[in-house]
């Protein structure tokens, strides 16, 4: 089976960095067109223009707070006004917060589900009628390993992670008689700067140093003290994406180095 992307319009949250930029340019490269939506709308421009010169795909820059719907119905409409509808969705922006659960401040609590959980079913709401029209379409949902597993003061990021689990297969259900698939990538740590932000934090909260934190938390349980890579999990966006039909939906894939195994 040849997995093929060319000229497929596809609308990555988080674009502007990290494993959203991986994604995007893996896209890209594989003759997509990528929208780069994200929050911070110069960086999208930047991240955009750096694509657009990779080819053979091209990409724009689209402003989006996921957690407004206007904005992300705006976000939507524009890039399928320009490119002719939606056939993919990578809802990637999220942020971490840590802190035991009696000490986790209830708006931070709140911000971070938003942003993951309402962040990821406005951008499906807003995408799935495209979709629809089309009889296809790619939805991926960024999860985690903590979609299937727990770490100490990561409550909220736990509880989001695993929410998007069952919003995945809920779309996969609704969808299947239009070709509307719905699946989960769960990355092990990436080093990106979400994680390196949490080195020193959960050293602090934890009353270890951060070489202990990174050989024993982060990668004490992987089969080779490897982080997971940005490209690692942009191959599998790409695969999901790109597979043809119904008989990839509804599923979750863990990207780990085998720090979980299910």
């Amino acid at each position: 089976m040849y997995l093929n992307l060319k000229d497929k319009v596809c609308i990555v949250t988080g674009g502007a960095s990290g494993i959203g930029k991986a994604i995007a340019i893996r896209y890209v490269e594989g003759g997509a067109k990528v929208a780069i939506a994200d929050l911070n709308l110069d960086d999208a421009k930047t991240t955009a223009k750096e694509l657009s010169e990779k080819g053979p795909g091209t990409a724009m820059a689209v402003e989006m707070d996921v957690t407004n719907e206007d904005q992300v119905n705006a976000g939507v409409k524009q890039v399928a006004d320009a490119w002719g509808g939606i056939d993919v969705l990578v809802s990637n922006a999220g942020i971490q917060i840590v802190h035991p659960i009696e000490d986790f401040p209830f708006a931070q609590w709140k911000k971070l589900l938003s942003i993951h959980l309402d962040g990821s079913f406005l951008t499906s709401k807003a995408v799935i009628p495209y979709m629809k029209e089309k009889k296809q379409g790619s939805i991926i949902f960024m999860g985690s390993v903590h979609s299937k597993e727990a770490s100490p003061l990561k409550s909220a990021y736990v509880t989001a992670k695993h929410g998007l689990l069952g919003l995945a297969r809920v779309i996969s259900k609704e969808g299947g008689a239009y070709g509307v698939r719905a699946n989960v990538i769960c990355p092990g740590f990436v080093k990106t700067p979400l994680v390196e932000k949490q080195i020193p934090e959960q050293a602090k909260d934890l009353g270890i140093s951060e070489d202990e934190v990174v050989s024993k938390i982060m990668l004490g349980g992987t089969v080779d003290t490897e982080f997971t890579t940005v490209e690692d999990v942009a191959e599998v966006a790409y695969m999901f994406a790109a597979f043809p039909n119904n008989a990839l939906t509804g599923q979750s894939l863990v990207v780990s180095h085998g720090w979980y195994m299910n």
